[in-house]
């Protein structure tokens, strides 16, 4: 197949969507496919745009086998709603020509796949896919306009909040095929009005061959100068959607045990404030993140995963670090409601704590340090959980069947007619 690729977050980025993008069309040419990848000029999770891409327009080239155009866009230093708005608006302009030139060029695609975020820009998707007369599909890494409201991001109630969700509604039902990354956000695309038949379930995944249980002591140990026996890590975003104060609280209420240190490594937005609160706190350390290269060393050197996140995202986002936390082989301790897409996945690989109670989150944190038995079982269930649920050429796989048969069902009506007006059955 002719695959046409539209993703705002796109390798090199290490963390999120851009990493699991990055993966998915570099796979796609592995299978033996064509594929043409509109992506932005990485800047993410720092929010600032790489160097070696700062300045330098639209800049064309082929990256493990994908056929890869970069479009300048504006990247915030400080998101926040509006801005975040006109960064999503501005790669909606800056993709539109090279994604019309692709859709009417010479090699049309076969699928237009694109990735939210960013929806606004998803029109332009749907736009090529009609141009070119081929299926169109959405897939959903998080409900933005949901999450926007749930973090207090956008208000609730005003006219903002009714445009984006109208805007949602109306873009989500252009698609022929729907996919998202859990059962629950599959089951809130049926509430949205997709017909069930239009949606798949594509999880992000772990690499279960590169991250596996650590033994032994973690090089970070030692070169982070890591004195207690236990490690708390928090590794990933640091935005509002996570709640990461709550990280804080905790490290403040149990700022007595001298065994324990927390470890927040990321970057992200709300990083200076998160450093500046904690400079009282001589049992917590931040660190920029580390290269995908040495993952599984950073996640050996946790005793525990932590895995705050705010009350209202718990189904309209599912975190793409706990992959990798449940594959590391260390338990987690997760702040979600139950029955919620992330308590459902962290049941029996660790401890869900009340959203919000700081007392709770502590409370967590120390029955495993006090349980180490409890905590290996969780330990030991979180990987047996990543080799059965997210294991990535599983699921790559998987996907890959679903796109063919995608492509092939749109073709039979016409091959069908072709063969009636020639006169064979």
């Amino acid at each position: 197949m002719r695959i046409l690729f539209l993703g705002l977050n796109y390798a090199p980025e290490e963390i999120g969507i851009g990493l699991y993008s990055g993966d998915m069309t570099k796979a796609w040419v592995e299978a033996g496919h064509d594929v043409r990848a509109i992506v932005a000029v990485p800047y993410y999770p720092a929010w600032k745009v790489h160097a070696a891409y700062s300045g330098k327009g639209w800049q064309r080239s082929v990256e493990g086998g994908v056929d890869v155009t970069r479009c300048p866009i504006y990247v915030p230093a400080k998101p926040n709603g509006m801005r975040r708005l006109l960064h999503h608006v501005s790669f909606l302009a800056a993709a539109l020509p090279t994604m019309l030139a692709a859709a009417l060029g010479r090699k049309r695609p076969d699928l237009v796949f694109t990735v939210a975020p960013s929806l606004i820009s998803a029109p332009i998707a749907w736009l090529a896919s009609r141009l070119s007369g081929t299926q169109c599909w959405l897939h959903i890494q998080d409900f933005e306009m949901e999450a926007a409201l749930a973090t207090g991001l956008v208000g609730d109630g005003g006219v903002l909040a009714k445009l984006g969700r109208w805007f949602e509604q109306r873009v989500i039902g252009l698609f022929d095929h729907v996919s998202s990354i859990s059962p629950q956000m599959c089951a809130k695309l049926a509430e949205k009005g997709v017909p069930r038949s239009r949606i798949h379930e594509v999880r992000n995944w772990a690499d279960i061959a590169a991250i596996t249980p650590y033994q032994g002591q973690s090089p970070y140990k030692a070169q982070w100068r890591v004195t207690t026996p236990y490690v708390a890590l928090y590794s990933g975003n640091i935005a509002n959607k996570q709640g990461i104060d709550i990280v804080l609280d905790a490290a403040r209420l149990l700022r007595d045990r001298t065994d324990l240190t927390f470890i927040i490594c990321g970057q992200g937005p709300n990083r200076a404030a998160l450093e500046e609160l904690a400079s009282d706190l001589t049992n917590i350390q931040f660190h920029d993140l580390q290269d995908r290269e040495r993952l599984n060393e950073l996640l050996g050197l946790a005793t525990l995963h932590l895995m705050p996140q705010l009350a209202g995202a718990a189904d309209l986002v599912l975190p793409s670090k706990l992959t990798n936390m449940l594959a590391s082989g260390r338990p987690v301790v997760a702040t979600a409601e139950p029955g919620t897409g992330l308590a459902e996945e962290i049941v029996d690989c660790g401890i869900i704590t009340q959203p919000g109670s700081a007392k709770a989150f502590a409370e967590g944190i120390e029955s495993l340090l006090e349980n180490p038995t409890l905590a290996a079982h969780y330990g030991e269930n979180g990987r047996q959980r990543a080799e059965k649920r997210w294991a990535k050429d599983q699921i790559l796989a998987r996907l890959d069947a679903e796109l063919i048969n995608v492509v092939n069902a749109s073709k039979l009506p016409h091959r069908i007619d072709t063969e009636r007006s020639a006169g064979t059955t």
